[in-house]
């Protein structure tokens, strides 16, 4: 019965990266909605050496969830690359960097045991539906509203600390679109 509750439970994750990866198309974004998350992700920014992280947020789980997603721009503007390992948080067990994608019909998630490259001169965007952090054996709900403190883990940088905006559970990178 546990496994049958945690086999659904992840599927409903998952049910959600999937929906909110259709919605995630910044082509169709208006000026308004680009304007507005620019200045979020202004507001929002860390810097690390020549990394900027922006628009860090997570999304609200359900109670009894064992894990959330966290999401963050990362521009590298160094002239090599760099590379996002993982990180750790007081809200989670772990932090992992994920990534799924599509396999035929079929929606896979995975961790990237690598971590995931930061190029050089480029941008990196962990968003619903494709890389994102995972963040494992969350200690209670993240709930709308609340701020996540996570530490990430880069391969040159080193750690950077940055803070999660819980936003509502179906948020897409423009933040409640």
């Amino acid at each position: 019965m546990n496994y049958v509750l945690k086999t659904a439970a992840l599927a409903l994750f998952a049910a959600s990266f999937a929906f909110s990866a259709q919605a995630h198309d910044h082509s169709a974004m208006s000026k308004e909605d680009a304007t507005a998350m620019e200045a979020r992700e202004a507001k929002s920014q860390v810097k690390a050496g020549d990394l900027v992280l922006a628009g860090a947020y997570a999304r609200a789980t359900l109670p009894g969830a064992k894990v959330g997603g966290g999401y963050v721009s990362i521009t590298n503007g160094a002239r090599e690359a760099d590379r996002l390992l993982g990180g750790s948080s007081p809200a989670a067990g772990r932090v992992e960097v994920h990534e799924m994608k599509m396999e035929g019909e079929v929606m896979k998630m995975r961790k990237l045991a690598d971590g995931v490259e930061i190029p050089a001169g480029g941008i990196v965007r962990l968003a619903p539906g494709g890389l994102h952090l995972m963040l494992i054996d969350i200690k209670a709900p993240l709930k709308e509203g609340e701020t996540i403190p996570v530490t990430l883990e880069f391969q040159k940088a080193g750690k950077v600390n940055i803070n999660l905006a819980v936003e509502a559970a179906n948020a897409s990178m423009e933040h409640g679109k």
